[in-house]
């Protein structure tokens, strides 16, 4: 191995362990936006008053907890199919990171001043972001530089390529509803099992042609 692979090498570790302590970080921090029962002195006499009143706070913030951690999920899984990184890869990556912590800004935004129309949105926007770095920064590895490791095949890498898109198309979803209430914004997420197995489904049908043809079928951002 030469000088400039230990070094590429070295840095997709740092990154990896940068990007676990900023997730880390977030989900803790939203997490801690959970109500609690000494910033509110004597107003629940029991823990089930304050989840009957707060619920919707507990479902916010379990909602947005799960967010980042599916994300941080996705970004272990396709950290650990590089065999390293570069400049321009990292560069990305760090775009990630910061639209991650912009994410936990508009959560806090959104407890701190309120439901309204404007926070959902941008707390669906910055999720959104997330998940389109994170699909640019696959695709960079995949097709202009040689990060991925040798014993992923592309059918493998394309599945991944695909598979990234359900949560960035799930957060654009939630979007138009927002406009109705912050009550239909928190289900709208809901519908993200549904659009996952969308794509699980439609990257089957891929694995299908590529047995029977040798060829894996060409989609949008592909080549």
């Amino acid at each position: 191995m030469s000088m400039l692979e230990k070094r590429s090498t070295t840095q997709l570790t740092r990154l990896g362990r940068l990007t676990d302590v900023v997730f880390a970080i977030v989900i803790w921090r939203i997490f801690m936006l959970l109500p609690r029962p000494e910033d509110y002195g004597t107003k629940w006499d029991t823990v089930s008053a304050m989840l009957q009143e707060e619920w919707f706070s507990f479902l916010f913030v379990l909602l947005a907890t799960a967010i980042v951690i599916i994300y941080w999920l996705q970004n272990t899984s396709m950290l650990g199919n590089l065999k390293k990184t570069n400049k321009v890869h990292t560069t990305i990556s760090i775009f990630q990171l910061v639209f991650v912590l912009l994410f936990l800004y508009a959560i806090t935004s959104g407890v701190i001043l309120g439901a309204g129309t404007d926070s959902r949105i941008f707390e669906s926007v910055t999720a959104m972001m997330i998940g389109v770095m994170s699909w640019v920064g696959w695709f960079y590895a995949m097709h202009k530089a040689d990060l991925l490791d040798p014993e992923l095949s592309k059918q493998e890498a394309e599945h991944i390529l695909q598979k990234n898109l359900a949560e960035p198309v799930t957060a654009v979803i939630t979007i138009p509803f927002a406009f109705i209430g912050p009550v239909a914004w928190e289900l709208s997420w809901f519908l993200y099992p549904f659009i996952k197995h969308l794509f699980s489904r439609f990257n089957s049908r891929d694995q299908s042609t590529w047995e029977v043809t040798g060829r894996y079928p060409k989609h949008p951002g592909s080549k």
